[in-house]
């Protein structure tokens, strides 16, 4: 048995497709719309396979996200090294994303830092 894919809502699909494409190398596929629903969705495939798949709707909630709430908490990328982190940290600083911790070795020996996104959630990039 394997995860086949993770699920998320957003309120901009695009800039949040384009984000995933920007930074971490997703492929999209073309996507769906519901016309009935208004539900849209992107499938969106990363270098190793695994898929991200994004979703609106209009009647979605947009509920404050704090960063200790229960649910999913964050969405992790392996980057390969300290020195790749490093880099991608600066480029989120850089280009106006949030660092809200790192880079750093944690107690339980993950080199990384976590950024949020555009609409607050929360995005880890580990060695």
């Amino acid at each position: 048995m394997r995860v086949d894919h993770l699920a998320m809502y957003v309120n901009d699909i695009e800039a949040t497709r384009e984000f995933f494409q920007r930074y971490f190398n997703a492929k999209s596929n073309d996507g769906y719309h519901n016309k009935t629903t208004g539900f849209c969705s992107y499938f969106l495939t990363f270098e190793d396979g695994s898929r991200l798949e994004i979703m609106n709707r209009p009647d979605c909630v947009d509920a404050e996200k704090s960063l200790m709430r229960t649910g999913f908490a964050h969405i992790a990328f392996g980057l390969g090294s300290k020195e790749a982190v490093d880099t991608m940290t600066e480029r989120f600083k850089t280009d106006g994303f949030k660092v809200i911790s790192g880079p750093r070795t944690t107690g339980d020996g993950y080199y990384e830092s976590c950024i949020l996104d555009m609409e607050g959630n929360q995005i880890e990039i580990t060695a």
